[in-house]
């Protein structure tokens, strides 16, 4: 872990906390807030001029 530096203080950086998934509503759309999980469910592809791409 690495500590910061301020003025000869040094602090260390807390531990990143899990954020709890929430679902938005936009115009009759939902969106869910958990990008991660929803990134591992499906593969992303991306089609330019007929040609697909997966990534």
């Amino acid at each position: 872990m690495t500590a910061l530096l301020y003025r000869g203080h040094t602090y260390a950086a807390a531990p990143a906390t899990a954020k709890a998934c929430i679902e938005l509503t936009y115009r009759r759309e939902h969106y869910n807030t958990c990008r991660q999980e929803l990134m591992g469910e499906s593969r992303r592809t991306l089609t330019y001029r007929g040609v697909t791409y997966t990534k």
